[in-house]
């Protein structure tokens, strides 16, 4: 087990470093391989592939928004306010980095985000401060729409939108945010971060209306 854990280590940083160098986009086998110092036969015994490296490899990404995103609702006054600003964290974060968050999230490896942000934090537990522990749990959940669901719920608490809409208000938003990371994908060099994130939390806002009890 020391030894896997080494030889991840080794692929998995030399493949942070070309996607700091280069992009995720000219991330490859061989060139990982290469620059660990390893052939690609023996990448393939610790990796599925090359797909499975990369999702391995963007875990590191989520640590600026899941450090940084306690400055965004430590002047929230609810429920509803605090929903919205970890939206704006979170759209803050990932439209710098798409492709890395689009590979978290929405890939076909998404299913293994559990065991394998788990096994990530067991390789590189340097990276894990007590800070990241403590909302490491909501990054455990299976997938965005659970960890969504975690965050929009106290809203049905506090009397804000009704338990019967969760789902709906759930889904919509997820659906938005992931038509809207693609296009930041597909027009990154063309279009505005900041208008992106303010169009973004515009329509997040007009969902909650839509669905929002009238007191």
């Amino acid at each position: 087990m020391i030894q896997k854990k080494r030889m991840m280590r080794y692929f998995i940083k030399a493949t942070h470093e070309i996607i700091e160098k280069e992009g995720v986009d000219h991330v490859t086998i061989r060139k990982v391989a290469d620059l660990a110092g390893y052939n690609s036969a023996t990448l393939y015994n610790y990796f599925e592939n090359l797909d499975h490296l990369i999702f391995f490899a963007s875990i590191k990404y989520l640590k600026d928004y899941a450090l940084n995103f306690s400055s965004f609702i430590e002047d929230t006054k609810n429920a509803m306010e605090q929903y919205l600003g970890i939206w704006k964290c979170f759209c803050y974060y990932s439209f710098q980095k798409p492709k890395i968050y689009y590979a978290l999230f929405f890939d076909n490896n998404r299913n293994l985000t559990q065991t394998t942000i788990k096994e990530y934090y067991e390789i590189f537990s340097h990276e894990l401060d007590e800070h990241f522990k403590n909302i490491l749990p909501m990054f455990l959940k299976q997938d965005i729409y659970d960890r969504n669901m975690i965050i929009l719920a106290p809203c049905v608490s506090e009397g804000f939108i009704k338990k019967e809409d969760l789902e709906e208000i759930n889904e919509m938003t997820i659906l938005l945010y992931q038509s809207m990371l693609l296009k930041v994908i597909h027009e990154q060099e063309n279009i505005s971060i900041d208008h992106m994130l303010e169009k973004a939390l515009k329509y997040i806002q007009q969902i909650i209306q839509s669905h929002k009890i009238t007191k």
